[in-house]
């Protein structure tokens, strides 16, 4: 058994419930980037059918913002689960 400093182990469960908090704060936004994605793109396009003709478009304005958000948004969702795992052991 390790040594416990007093008070360590509050601090310790004050942590990981911040970084529930976060996880779930980042993944409510991610999923409400990801559905707005599929709400710009048709709903054809959605399923996997071709709405534009062509089979490649550039990503331009708002589109390419909320690709790239949501990026950003999963990478930071990785991290936040892998710190909130290593803050359980």
């Amino acid at each position: 058994m390790r040594n416990q400093i007093p008070g360590h182990e509050a601090k310790h469960k004050e942590a990981g419930f911040s970084l529930v908090e976060l996880l779930i704060v980042v993944s409510v936004i991610l999923i409400i980037v990801i559905l707005l994605q599929v709400k710009g793109s048709g709903f054809g396009a959605a399923l996997g059918g071709m709405s534009g003709g062509s089979v490649f478009r550039t990503k331009r304005g708002l589109e390419k913002t909320l690709f790239q958000a949501t990026i950003l948004l999963t990478i930071v969702f990785i991290f936040v689960s892998f710190l909130s795992v290593e803050s359980q052991k």
